[in-house]
């Protein structure tokens, strides 16, 4: 975990990665509570009977706006700055979601800080993330730029 007193001593640490977090489990009940919330049950998430015979790997697969949302809950772990205002999410550049995560598998995060620009008041961090599951080597689950504003 990389601990900064401010959010200015970020610019001492661009390039630097940052992880990988622990490792958190990604559950059928999380993907079904999401579906719900969001209104969102395609058959794929929620239909655990037809994925078995209709999917190739025979399981559900997690919505990728659930892995991306679980993203700041990983970068708690990551990275802690202990004074500051208050942080905002600015939004993501791109959000490329490369593998699926189905249910029983573990996702984990890594973060590079590319850059970190100063805004009035604070920086904008912009962070290369990489989303890795236990379930595909191959490729990781998800590739997101992100960007927070942190205030002085």
């Amino acid at each position: 975990m990389l601990v900064v007193d401010d959010v200015f001593q970020l610019k001492q640490h661009v390039g630097r990665e940052l992880g990988p977090s622990d490792w958190l489990l990604v559950t059928q009940h999380q993907i079904d509570v999401f579906a719900e919330l969001t209104q969102d049950r395609h058959w794929i998430h929620i239909d655990q009977d037809r994925a078995r015979s209709e999917l190739p790997q025979g399981k559900t697969v997690a919505h990728g706006l659930l892995t991306l949302s679980l993203m700041p809950r990983l970068a708690d772990t990551l990275l802690t700055v202990r004074r500051y205002r208050r942080g905002l999410n600015y939004g993501c550049n791109k959000v490329r979601f490369t593998a699926p995560v189905h249910p029983g598998s573990r996702i984990r995060l890594r973060q590079t800080i590319r850059q970190v620009v100063d805004i009035e008041g604070g920086v904008r961090l912009i962070l290369h993330n990489v989303l890795e599951t236990d379930s595909n080597h191959e490729r990781p689950a998800m590739v997101a730029e992100t960007v927070i504003q942190m205030y002085d």
